[in-house]
């Protein structure tokens, strides 16, 4: 037994059944529960490692998200923690092995978190002692990976929103018309739309608790029984059956619809289901993104990436590599030492990594960073890899190209900043951001008149009235008088900050001009600050869209945005 200082705790909630099932093996085996659970995930992890990722192993309780989350922040949890004492590494190897559902993450919204390790124990124990209880009473306790995550695609469609309908739909029906099932023949918008789908069912994805019930219904209805092995089977080869149960399942009669939900509350996820298509379709942009800056030079120079609806343009040669790695499965030389230095970021591409920006030479490597980018790159040092191609785009993004201003967009796309920073870095005058601040204090009086008069209609009393209009000098005072009066009210007044717009192009492309280290390194990190907001006010966009664009005379037949009791 490894010394108890080697050891790392943590712990995970499970149903109180698989507790008893795992003290009872410790008891048979003579064991404390702390070392039996210790090599239950040990030689689970074993096993699952030398299994390909589909065939590994899964408890059904994972994919049904059960224990359930606790309904909100104050309620109680559920299912009974279990202390696991592990030696360095193990709970890292167990997460590895374990089942994580398209759209789960390990840090998120309580509907989205993943449970990557506790999957792990629970696997662990049923593989030595099957348990049950109320909830998992006669269902096929282990499932493969890939029959998990087509029960879970299932649960999807099962309960799917309008706007994954319309997706969804489009791509069958391409699909149907495509011969041989081949790609080839297929143009650019075809192709994006099945990627697209693609993310939205292997990556991306919303959860709920409505979508767990109806995961629960379908699996009640498949891996119960005598046929449970069937089911199963059908779900993992994903062959002719499946492919039959899943168009059954998406064009649903409202009979069988009702019986899919049954057990859920009557809810618009429209919302969600929007968001989750936008986000496909941006994976799929960004990946789209990648290969441009891959590709060859002799390429386009500029792109449209939709979403969000900017221009992208490649400053002169600039170009990514993605060289083949060594055989231990290193970047080569001298690209790890142009990474410690600096001069280039790194970014995740296909199997291999990426790096930008390089320009082509006639000696090997054949590339070399381009001289002087250290200013460029380095607020992206602290980035994590996966977020590095969000940063490159930020830097070509071209603010005032017209592309952008040919129909007013839903929210701003341009690169605004503070006037006070933009007159320190010498952009502007004193008198220009003494102007911009005019405007600023003009505009946060016209929202303090617009809440004034709210009030008046509302039929405020006289002494508030004129309490408030004695605030107006101060935005604070004001405020705390507001919402004294209605809270609600109160909490969309704001302060308009003195901005000034930038009229120039992309940071990289300020670079090029020979601006100043200082200008371009805080622009650089301006533009992916305010693009990281335009690409939230998007999102935000595509979750107001869901319920205006889809609205219910729009519905195809067999979508819901609700779940139903």
């Amino acid at each position: 037994m490894p010394a108890a200082r080697e050891l790392v705790e943590t712990n995970v909630r499970v149903p109180l059944c698989a507790l008893t099932a795992l003290t009872a093996l410790a008891a048979r085996d003579g064991a404390s529960r702390d070392a039996m659970v210790r090599r239950l995930l040990a030689e689970h992890v074993q096993r699952q490692e030398r299994k390909l990722p589909e065939d590994r192993l899964t408890h059904i309780s994972t994919t049904l998200r059960y224990p359930p989350p606790p309904v909100g922040r104050k309620s109680p949890h559920t299912g009974v923690p279990l202390r696991l004492r592990l030696p360095l590494g193990l709970a890292d190897r167990a997460r590895a092995v374990s089942l994580v559902l398209p759209g789960q993450y390990p840090r998120a919204h309580r509907h989205y978190q993943s449970r990557a390790l506790t999957d792990a124990v629970m696997t662990a124990i049923a593989s030595e002692e099957l348990f049950t209880d109320e909830a998992l009473d006669g269902l096929l306790p282990l499932l493969r990976h890939r029959a998990a995550n087509n029960l879970w695609r299932l649960a999807s469609v099962a309960l799917c929103t309008r706007p994954e309908f319309h997706l969804l739909h489009a791509a069958e029906k391409l699909r149907d018309g495509m011969q041989d099932g081949t790609v080839q023949g297929l143009d650019r918008e075809q192709q994006r739309l099945l990627d697209t789908v693609a993310a939205l069912e292997n990556e991306i994805a919303w959860h709920s608790p409505a979508r767990f019930t109806t995961a629960a219904n379908i699996a009640r209805e498949h891996l119960t029984g005598p046929r449970a092995e069937e089911g199963e089977r059908i779900l993992y080869e994903e062959g002719d059956d499946f492919d039959d149960l899943y168009r059954d399942t998406l064009h649903a009669r409202e009979e069988t619809r009702r019986k899919l939900l049954c057990g859920t509350v009557e809810y618009d996820w429209s919302g969600r289901g929007g968001t989750a298509v936008w986000r496909a379709e941006r994976q799929v942009t960004l990946r789209d993104f990648e290969d441009w800056l891959i590709g060859p030079g002799t390429g386009p120079s500029q792109i449209l990436t939709t979403p969000p609806g900017w221009a992208l343009f490649r400053p002169g040669a600039w170009s990514a590599a993605a060289p083949a790695l060594t055989r231990d499965g290193q970047l080569p030389q001298p690209f790890p030492q142009w990474q410690r230095e600096g001069r280039v970021l790194t970014f995740p591409y296909r199997n291999r990594q990426a790096m930008w920006p390089l320009q082509r030479i006639q000696r090997a490597p054949g590339w070399e960073p381009v001289p002087g980018i250290e200013a460029l790159l380095t607020p992206a040092r602290a980035l994590p890899a996966e977020k590095v191609i969000g940063y490159i785009e930020a830097l070509l993004i071209e603010w005032n190209h017209p592309w952008q201003t040919e129909k007013e967009p839903s929210f701003p796309r341009v690169l605004e900043i503070s006037a006070g920073r933009a007159y320190e870095l010498g952009m502007i005058t004193a008198e220009e951001r003494r102007t911009a601040m005019v405007q600023a204090r003009e505009e946060t009086l016209r929202g303090m008149d617009a809440a004034i008069a709210r009030f008046e209609a509302d039929g405020a009393d006289t002494e508030s009235l004129r309490d408030l209009r004695a605030a107006r000098g101060s935005f604070s005072r004001f405020k705390s008088e507001a919402k004294r009066i209605d809270p609600h009210v109160a909490s969309r007044l704001r302060v308009t900050r003195a901005r000034w717009r930038w009229p120039g192009g992309s940071a990289a492309a300020e670079f090029r001009a020979g601006a100043s280290a200082d200008l371009v390194q805080w622009l650089a990190a301006a533009a992916h600050r305010e693009s990281k907001l335009i690409l939230e006010l998007a999102m935000h966009k595509a979750w107001q869209d869901a319920f205006d664009r889809y609205g219910r005379r729009d519905r195809a037949p067999g979508a819901w945005g609700r779940g139903r009791v």
